[in-house]
C-alpha cells in the first residue's frame, strides 16, 4: 500500500484522516459510513490537510476505535489495523469493510441510533429511503416491477427532466410520500433509477 500516493489523492468517498481520534461518536459515524458504502481507510495521525503527524499513544487510538466499533456501531464492526511508518512516524491504518448486514447505524451524543452513508469525504445521515434500499439489498429480496401507470409516468417525466425529488414524485403521481417512497425504493432496487445524495439533498434519476 503506497500510503504517500493515498493521502496525497486526499480524502473522499473511501479515505478519511484523523489527527487523532477524540470522540467515539463521530468516529463511529465514518466507520458506519464505510461498511453502508463500499468500505474504506481511515489513517489516524494524518491531518485534514494531509500533512503527517504520527500517532502519540497508538494503544489509545486502537482502544477508541475498538471501543466505537464495538459499542458505538449497531450490527458492530470489525476494523483492521495496520501500522505503516512514514518518515519515522507511526501512521495507524484503519480498514472497515462493506458489510454483508447493511444498514448499521451509529450511536450519536442524543443516544438516539441513526444510519449514516458516504458522500464525497462526509459521512452524512441516511434519508428513509437509503435505509429502505440497504435494507432490502441486504436481504436480496427480488423486486417483482409491474409497470402500473405510476411507473410509467415517472419514468417518462424523467425522460424529460432527467431529475425527481421525493416531493416532486408525490405531486407528479398525487399519491402519498409513504407510497412514493415505496414505489422510489422498488425502481432503486430494480436498477431502473439511481439514488444521488448530496449534503443538501436528495434526487432521483434514470439509471
Amino acid at each position: 500500500m503506497n500510503l504517500k500516493r493515498l493521502i496525497f489523492e486526499g480524502e473522499g468517498v473511501t479515505l478519511d484522516f484523523k489527527k487523532t481520534i477524540t470522540s467515539c461518536e463521530k468516529i463511529a459515524r465514518t466507520m458506519v459510513s464505510y461498511a453502508n458504502n463500499k468500505g474504506g481507510k481511515l489513517l489516524i495521525g494524518v491531518a485534514d490537510d494531509g500533512t503527517i503527524k504520527g500517532v502519540k499513544s497508538e494503544d489509545e487510538e486502537r482502544y477508541m476505535i475498538t471501543r466505537a466499533a464495538h459499542l458505538y456501531a449497531r450490527p458492530a464492526l470489525e476494523p483492521v489495523f495496520e501500522e505503516v511508518y512514514i518518515d519515522d512516524k507511526l501512521v495507524l491504518v484503519v480498514d472497515i469493510e462493506e458489510s454483508q448486514t447493511k444498514p448499521h447505524s451509529a450511536l450519536a451524543e442524543d443516544g438516539k441510533w441513526w444510519v449514516y452513508v458516504r458522500v464525497k469525504d462526509k459521512s452524512v445521515l441516511a434519508s428513509k429511503i437509503v435505509v429502505d434500499v440497504l435494507k432490502r439489498s441486504a436481504d436480496n429480496e427480488g423486486v417483482l416491477i409491474e409497470y402500473s401507470d405510476n411507473e410509467k409516468t415517472l419514468l417518462e417525466y424523467l425522460e424529460k427532466a432527467t431529475r425527481i425529488t421525493i416531493k416532486e414524485c408525490s405531486a407528479l403521481l398525487k399519491i402519498g410520500r409513504k407510497r412514493a417512497q415505496r414505489l422510489l425504493v422498488d425502481l432503486i432496487l430494480s436498477g431502473i433509477i439511481k439514488i444521488n445524495t448530496t449534503e443538501k439533498e436528495e434526487f432521483y434519476t434514470a439509471a
